[in-house]
């Protein structure tokens, strides 16, 4: 198996009531929070896994309202459902969408309502700038390093699989975590973009193409690309690209949501960073899936715990009064047996941040240095 990089609860007897949720540590019986969550992608195994865990477990589990938009396609659009949220008195956003994050800090500190981002991070400038606001109250999820290193490791995967003709699907550049997801499968294959061969250079370049430009990668390993999704000649292009005769197929995201149908079909191996779930676990055994880069939805979690603390008065600061920014990693999974064992950590009514762990993250006592603690506590 191969990975990238508590206190009792006492229950009061009443139990805990349709909006309130039994804490942890020493505060006692707490009141839940009224949670907007922004999202662009609403149809991804890992959207509807996290989706999931968010309304099925967390929401039920603590009483606590979570609601979630539907597809921001832009920038506007995520001002405007946090307007509105602020306006139907929703105590906390959860950002899943990433058009314009800064803007979307902007608007809830405007609004006074809270702010987290989920399973993903801000720009450095972006958190340097907000990071002592209180309506800010952090950030839990892969940095873009980490993102950049998962796809450097299914690049490299790939090439020691001795692959020289590959298709890519670049997803929604220039989303930020798929930027840097597709230069680490680059550099990963041993090829260069614009002659770069450095993660800062690449990024740089994607960014001001807004795109990858097919003609800009180099190398021994000779890419097919494509990106984005258009369901008139989405699938026409990748049928050309499956018929140009690639080795193997890598995609920095929702390929196992879009296209493994057509993949399993035609009997291409490929490698998709995206969640632990049963769709995917079915195109590792009964598939040609070979590679997969996984969350856990529950990793969620954490920032439900942050918004809960800061709902009762306790936001989770550092000695600086800074707000949290903690990485998550990703397991992966070459194999079905693999496949398995990791995501038997998570399956049925278990959760790697199950109510019991949650409930030792919120609470009057909980400390900066306990909650970090118990997020990067090793679960994997």
């Amino acid at each position: 198996m191969k990975k990238l990089k508590n206190a009792t609860l006492l229950l009061s007897a009443l139990g805990c009531m349709t909006l309130a949720s039994c804490g942890g540590g020493e505060g006692g019986t707490t009141a839940a929070p009224k949670i907007g969550v922004l999202v662009a992608d609403v149809s991804g195994e890992e959207a509807q896994a996290f989706r999931t865990y968010m309304t099925e477990y967390v929401a039920k589990q603590y009483g606590a309202t979570i609601e979630y938009t539907t597809a921001l396609e832009n920038a506007a659009d995520e001002k405007s459902a946090i307007e509105d949220f602020a306006g139907r008195g929703f105590d906390a956003i959860i950002s899943m969408s990433s058009s314009d994050r800064a803007a979307q800090l902007a608007t809830c500190v405007q609004n006074k309502i809270y702010y987290t981002v989920g399973s993903g991070m801000l720009d450095d400038k972006v958190y340097e700038t907000y990071k002592g606001n209180e309506y800010f109250l952090g950030q839990i999820g892969p940095s873009m390093q980490t993102e950049y290193e998962a796809g450097l490791a299914m690049g490299q995967y790939y090439k020691a699989k001795g692959v020289d003709h590959v298709g890519m699907y670049g997803a929604f550049i220039p989303n930020p975590m798929h930027v840097f997801r597709a230069a680490g499968v680059i550099v990963g294959l041993g090829d260069t973009y614009g002659e770069a061969s450095e993660m800062g250079a690449i990024v740089g370049q994607i960014y001001a193409d807004n795109g990858i430009q097919q003609a800009k990668i180099g190398g021994d390993v000779t890419v097919d690309y494509m990106a984005g999704f258009d369901p008139t000649t989405t699938y026409s292009t990748l049928g050309s690209i499956i018929g140009s005769g690639i080795d193997a197929f890598l995609s920095v995201g929702m390929a196992t949501t879009f296209f493994s149908q057509n993949l399993n079909d035609a009997k291409i191996p490929y490698g998709d960073i995206d969640a632990f779930t049963s769709s995917n676990g079915t195109n590792m055994s009964s598939g040609s899936l070979n590679y997969l880069a996984g969350k856990y939805a529950s990793s969620l979690g954490p920032v439900y715990a942050l918004i809960a603390n800061a709902k009762n008065g306790h936001s989770i600061r550092d000695a600086q009064g800074n707000a949290p920014s903690i990485s998550q990693s990703y397991a992966v999974a070459t194999s079905s047996e693999e496949f398995t064992a990791l995501a038997a950590k998570e399956s049925g009514d278990t959760r790697i941040f199950s109510k019991e762990v949650l409930d030792s993250m919120i609470g009057d006592s909980v400390t900066y240095d306990a909650f970090v603690e118990a997020v990067q506590k090793e679960r994997i």
